[in-house]
């Protein structure tokens, strides 16, 4: 698991059926200070998170097939929370 923030929202109007209740977010990382580091990639939506939102992204097939409860789900990554605060040490 990472964080992530969301940079855009991704509309596609034909999906798979897994895909159609759900809501596509684009997040990039967040390095250990807190900035945007490395590629974007598309996440899944389970908490109604939103653009701006820091997040807490899931990106590991299996495990995101399993919060779906599907395992033939064409997912690798899942938005799993929504981060209120970073206390760095």
């Amino acid at each position: 698991m990472i964080a992530g923030r969301v940079v855009g929202t991704i509309t596609a109007t034909a999906k798979h059926p897994v895909l159609v209740s759900h809501k596509l977010l684009m997040v990039r990382p967040l390095n250990a200070a807190g900035q945007a580091e490395g590629k974007s990639t598309v996440a899944l939506d389970m908490v109604q998170a939103g653009v701006g939102d820091t997040v807490l992204l899931l990106d590991e097939g299996n495990s995101a097939r399993t919060i779906l409860n599907d395992g033939q789900a064409p997912v690798r990554a899942v938005i799993v929370g929504i981060v209120d605060t970073i206390d760095r040490a």
